[in-house]
């Protein structure tokens, strides 16, 4: 059996930090009020992928005039980085990741409340009622599979969370590190909250002897699976559309049966932005159905927020999905209790 230190280097070492530079501005001051006046660049933390974030950075030059610097980071790594920069703020927005590291954000202090005009419209269970975030898009998680290793072997598709711990899985199962990315910790709290902490620890414990690696990056183990390395990589639905759209035609789809959750994708204002008033019109650009709908142009297919936005037809398929009651706001406070579990169970 591999050791859990074994995974967490071997995650380590393919984990590659991506730094974007475009074009960007901003505006406003008091608190809760659209942003007013005329800055000339901002810094944006984006968690989602590569191709998306440039294509965010140039319609919002193009839009605005604003030029946007931004830098490809996990939800773990952002929330990291906006800690260790609180005394003098290096980014202006956070774009992207799971709503449960920006609560944990918000709840220490790291976040600049600010309700935009443009939020009235997202449905409150998307927002927060303080406007320290708000929701942008929504992916369903499951699993991306290859679908060359289930025809060679005859094995059906996973469609359960036990389906996961059969013989067959073992060393063939790809998901991200609960610690560095979002997406994993997703999971963590997923099962938790379908099945209660000690179950959900036992069942991780399990999960690990199946495990081949634990990546930094949320969205690693889908192209893992379209590429042969593994027979399942836990993420995203959206992850793998996209590489069917690319041409993956191995790559076959399933969501767990038994109740799954789905990541609150947000953007927020971060405090003591050097740009503060460039973050808001940043915030306020992303919350409009022009804007929601660029990602399902350029290899992003998740749910949107906006009700006026139309959603990608790619994703219609999963529309009907079984979704646990997800509390972000539960999650979000027990990040780091859950995080210490998961912890405790993988290396026993």
């Amino acid at each position: 059996m591999k050791s859990f230190w074994k995974k967490a280097l071997m995650s380590a070492a393919i984990a590659a930090l991506a730094v974007g530079t475009l074009s960007g501005c901003g505006g406003g001051d008091k608190k809760g009020e659209a942003p007013k006046g005329n800055p000339k660049e901002i810094t944006v933390y984006m968690g989602v992928v590569e191709k998306q974030a440039k294509v965010l950075a140039d319609e919002f030059k193009k839009d605005t005039g604003i030029e946007v610097k931004f830098v490809r980071m996990s939800g773990g790594e952002t929330l990291s980085r906006i800690r260790a920069e609180k005394q003098a703020p290096k980014a202006d927005a956070w774009y992207g990741g799971s709503a449960d590291s920006y609560i944990v954000a918000a709840n220490e202090g790291l976040l600049e409340a600010y309700k935009s005009p443009n939020a009235a419209k997202i449905p409150d269970q998307f927002k927060d009622k303080d406007g320290y975030w708000t929701g942008v898009y929504q992916g369903y998680l499951g699993f991306i599979c290859d679908g060359r290793f289930f025809k060679e072997k005859n094995v059906k598709l996973p469609e359960t969370w036990d389906d996961l711990l059969k013989p067959e899985f073992k060393g063939q199962i790809i998901v991200s590190n609960p610690g560095s990315a979002s997406t994993g910790y997703v999971l963590v709290s997923t099962l938790t909250q379908l099945w209660g902490e000690q179950k959900a620890m036992d069942y991780f414990a399990k999960l690990n002897k199946q495990v081949k690696q634990y990546t930094k990056a949320g969205a690693a183990p889908a192209r893992s699976a379209a590429l042969g390395e593994c027979a399942i990589g836990i993420t995203y639905i959206h992850n793998g559309i996209r590489l069917l759209k690319e041409g993956y035609d191995n790559v076959k789809l399933s969501v767990p049966k038994d109740g799954t959750a789905y990541e609150l994708g947000a953007v927020a204002v971060i405090k003591g932005a050097p740009n503060a008033e460039g973050a808001k019109k940043f915030v306020d650009w992303c919350l409009t159905k022009k804007t929601q709908e660029l990602g399902q142009k350029n290899g992003s297919y998740q749910f949107l927020t906006n009700p006026e936005a139309t959603p990608p037809a790619e994703a219609l398929p999963f529309k009907d999905t079984k979704l646990i009651k997800y509390d972000f706001a539960w999650s979000g406070k027990n990040r780091a209790h859950l995080l210490e579990a998961w912890n405790n169970a993988v290396k026993q």
